[in-house]
This record gives C-alpha cells, sequence and structure tokens, in this order.
C-alpha cells in the first residue's frame, strides 16, 4: 500500500477551528456573518475529505506526522477507507446541520447562539481528528476533546434538566474512558511497543500465543472505554443527552458522537486486534451477544416512550449496536453491513431528529400521541419522516435496507440462526416503534377536527430543505450503495 505524505488530513481538522475564533469574533451582533463562518468551513471540510476520496479509493493511504512523541507515539494523522468514509459523512452533514440549525435557532430565538456555533464546529474538528488519527494515542486525544466541547451543546439550556443530562453524559464518557480506555492504551502499548495502527492488527505472534484470555478481555476495556458506542449497560448517557437542542440531538445521535464512538471500535476491530486474532480468541461470541442484547433491549424500551425524541433515542442505541453486530460477525457480509451502516443510519437518523425539531418549532409538540392528523399540515417533513423510518425498518430501496441485506447475509455466512433471529426481531421492533408514529400522522384525525378549531402550523423552509435532501439521499444510499460498499471493501480486504 503507498503512502502519500501531504498536510490535507491535518488541515480539515483545523478549518473549523479557525471557522470557531472567528464566529466568537464576529459576535451576536453580526448574525448574518458569524453564520457565513460555520457555513463556509463546512463546505471547505467537506471539499477537503472529498479530494482525499480518489487516491484512498485507489488503494493509497494519506499521512501527515505532526509531533513525534517517543517510540511508538506521535501526534499523526492517517487518511484511509474507513476514516474517509466516516469523514466525508460527517463533513457534509455539518453543513446540513449548519443551515438547519440557523432556521432551528432563529425560530426559537435561542440564547447563546455564538456560544452554540462555535462549540458545534469544535465538535467538528474533533470529530475529523478522530477519524484521520493514525494511532491510538491520538485518537484517544481527539475522542476526549469531542466529549468536553459537546458538553456545552448538551447543557445549552442552562436549567436544571439540561446540566443534570450533561452531567450524567460527562460522568458516562469520560468515567468509561478513565476506567477502561486509559488501561486499555497503556496495556496494549506494553504488549505491543507501538500504538500506531496496522491493517491486520499489532499484536505479535508471541503474545496472540501467550495471553488469549487477556486480549480477550482487552477488547472488551475498548469496547466499553468507547462508550459513545452504547453498547449496554453504558447507554444511559445517550438519553440523558436529549435536554440538548434538536440540532445538537441530531448531531449527537447521527453525526460526531455517537458514530465516533462506534468508528473508534472498528478501528479497533480491523486495525488493532485484526480479523484472524478474534476469531483466534472468540472473543467476538461475547460481543454479538452484548450486541444483540443492546439491539432488543432498546427497541423494547423505545416501544414504551411517548416522548419522540426518547424513542429516536432509544433507537439509535438500537441502531448503533447493528454496526457493532456486523463487526462482530467476522464474515465478509456481516462487516460490509456494519461499516456501510454508519453512513445508512446517519442520513435516515439526522432526518428523523431534524423532523422532530421542526414539528416542535412549527407546532410546539413533543410527544407522540399529540401527533394526530399533523402529516395534513406539515406534508414535507412528515413525509421525510416517514422515508428515514423505513430506513431504520430496512424496508427496500432505503439505504437501511441494505444494511439489513448484508447482515443478514452474514449471518447465513457464519450459519447463525440465532443472529439471524435477532436481525428478524429488531427488524418486527423497528416496525412497532415507527410504524404507529406514521399511522397517527397520515391516517389520524387531530383533536381539533373534532372541535372545528383550526390551528395554523406552517412549515420553516429553512428547516425544511436540509430534512428533505437527507431524506432523499437515504433513498440513493439505498438504491445507489457501491460507493459506500467499495469503501467497505477496501477496508476487511
Amino acid at each position: 500500500m503507498e503512502n502519500i505524505i501531504s498536510i490535507t488530513p491535518l488541515l480539515t481538522v483545523l478549518v473549523s477551528v479557525a471557522a470557531a475564533f472567528l464566529i466568537i469574533l464576529t459576535g451576536q451582533k453580526r448574525q448574518n456573518l458569524r453564520e457565513f463562518w460555520s457555513i463556509a468551513a463546512g463546505v471547505v471540510k467537506f471539499l477537503l475529505v472529498a479530494s482525499m476520496v480518489p487516491a484512498v479509493l485507489d488503494g493509497k493511504t494519506i499521512e501527515y506526522t505532526l509531533f513525534h512523541l517517543m517510540p511508538g507515539i506521535d501526534i499523526k494523522f492517517r487518511a484511509d477507507a474507513l476514516g474517509v468514509l466516516f469523514a466525508l459523512g460527517a463533513s457534509f452533514l455539518w453543513i446540513v446541520t449548519t443551515f438547519y440549525s440557523i432556521g432551528y435557532m432563529r425560530s426559537l430565538n435561542e440564547h447563546a447562539q455564538t456560544r452554540y456555533f462555535a462549540c458545534f464546529a469544535i465538535s467538528l474538528s474533533a470529530t475529523m481528528g478522530v477519524a484521520f488519527s493514525a494511532n491510538l494515542f491520538t485518537m484517544f486525544l481527539f475522542y476526549e476533546a469531542l466529549t468536553l466541547i459537546t458538553y456545552p451543546l448538551v447543557a445549552h439550556k442552562e436549567n436544571a434538566e439540561a446540566r443534570a443530562g450533561a452531567r450524567k453524559y460527562a460522568i458516562y464518557l469520560l468515567g468509561a474512558a478513565k476506567a477502561f480506555l486509559v488501561a486499555a492504551i497503556v496495556l496494549t502499548y506494553n504488549l505491543t511497543g507501538t500504538l500506531e495502527f496496522s491493517k491486520g492488527g499489532i499484536f505479535p505472534d508471541a503474545v496472540k500465543a501467550a495471553h488469549p484470555i487477556l486480549l480477550g478481555v482487552l477488547f472488551l476495556m475498548y469496547l466499553y472505554g468507547f462508550a459513545k458506542c452504547a453498547v449496554m449497560p453504558l447507554h444511559g448517557w445517550l438519553p440523558a443527552a436529549m435536554v440538548a437542542p434538536t440540532p445538537v440531538s441530531a448531531l449527537l445521535h447521527a453525526v460526531a458522537v455517537v458514530k465516533t464512538g462506534v468508528f473508534t471500535v472498528l478501528r479497533v476491530v480491523f486495525f488493532v486486534f485484526g480479523i484472524d486474532l478474534l476469531k483466534g480468541i472468540g472473543i467476538n461470541n461475547a460481543v454479538i451477544f452484548l450486541a444483540s442484547f443492546t439491539l432488543i433491549t432498546a427497541s423494547v424500551i423505545a416501544l414504551s416512550r411517548d416522548n419522540l425524541k426518547a424513542r429516536l433515542a432509544y433507537s439509535t442505541v438500537s441502531q448503533l449496536s447493528y454496526i457493532i453486530l456486523g463487526a462482530a460477525l467476522l464474515t465478509t457480509s456481516g462487516m460490509i453491513g456494519g461499516i456501510i451502516h454508519i453512513t445508512n443510519h446517519a442520513f435516515a437518523k439526522i432526518t428523523l431528529f431534524f423532523c422532530a425539531g421542526s414539528i416542535y418549532v412549527s407546532a410546539h409538540k413533543t410527544e407522540i400521541s399529540q401527533l394526530s392528523g399533523i402529516g395534513k399540515k406539515m406534508p414535507w417533513t412528515m413525509t421525510a419522516f416517514a422515508i428515514g423510518a423505513l430506513g431504520m425498518i430496512g424496508v427496500p430501496s432505503v439505504g437501511g435496507f441494505i444494511t439489513k441485506w448484508y447482515l443478514l447475509l452474514g449471518a447465513l455466512e457464519r450459519e447463525s440462526f440465532a443472529v439471524l433471529f435477532v436481525l428478524l426481531t429488531s427488524t418486527l421492533l423497528n416496525a412497532a416503534y415507527f410504524a404507529p408514529i406514521i399511522y397517527k400522522a397520515f391516517f389520524e384525525k387531530g383533536q381539533e377536527d373534532h372541535h372545528h378549531h383550526h390551528e395554523e402550523i406552517k412549515e420553516n423552509p429553512m428547516m425544511v430543505a436540509p430534512l428533505f435532501l437527507c431524506a432523499v439521499i437515504s433513498v440513493v444510499l439505498g438504491l445507489y450503495p457501491d460507493f459506500i460498499v467499495n469503501f467497505a471493501n477496501l477496508i476487511i480486504k
């Protein structure tokens, strides 16, 4: 594999840090200019990531070393197929979320908008840093930075509920990192003498032979140390973070935080342990059980939630485990399904959260029981919601179907009827908690209709355009999946 030395991966990290400074300097008085910096930085970031796609698809990696600290430990960046696939989705969705945020924040006349946009920008820098880290040490630094910079976003409303949710968010994520992740990284360095990612893994054969049980425990330390992946029981931070404004929820649940969690686990699977080692020590069987348990349990909890954002939050907990499950199957199709769900879930789930925000801004409704007949008043929003929900269920022609197709093939390749049962059961549960929302919106009459009372509800074009665009892209990903599947093949071969 050819390595190209280029500063481009570092520039993708720095561009939104620069934007954050410009946003702060511009301040509240010049809103249009402040928001221009966010949009411009998002476009530049996306173009920088896109510029690396041809080389990566050609099998090359792009590297840049910033600092050499000690043998095997550098501040170093590398763009490969896994990092670029993640970064493409995150950078594009930052642009979309910025437009949506402008409509949302202005409609509600939210306070501290400058802080909001500045933290948003820095959080995307941290996300890019994770995507393009060349080793565990660099990845850890940006992973923790992401937790810290998103704390003010979760606590944005500054009321007691927001502070409690943000506190739980920080305790879970920082606590897991201190309890498991730091120890896992130190132990890895002691066993291997390096933290550099390498296809096929970094553990010497002597270590593999001498410490199979230790390596199994070490992998579980990574799984729970990267608690942003929300595998039960370390999932409680995610529903708690729902106190944040809806654009933040969309960022947390579709782009930056949770995807960083599953991305880092995939990094460990493919570039720290390697497929052969995981098969040899058999720890993937335990991971399959944990992911399956999370899939089913979170879906059952979602069924019981009437608050729309809470139901979407537990849906996210469940959907993230599709990615973990696919990787843990260690079959070609299963791993492809897990990898491509990073993108498929991102576009479908951000559509759903955007729709929840649009409903709140236009109709001031937060509960599913309040949504009867809203499809007639907010047709664009609820049509997009239906598309996103169908993607989560796995209906053909939407991206989520491609994910589940590969996961089902992966279960068959493994000859695991237990996993097959989990996938089919979870799909039925997905339908059970999404279908009633769609039915209520389009086929039930609203309460005001019975009382001949007309309430004027208008959709906000600044919010509807981004959410409908994401819904359309979900369909495109379902009809033309080859682009992201090609990335997945590069990662696993």
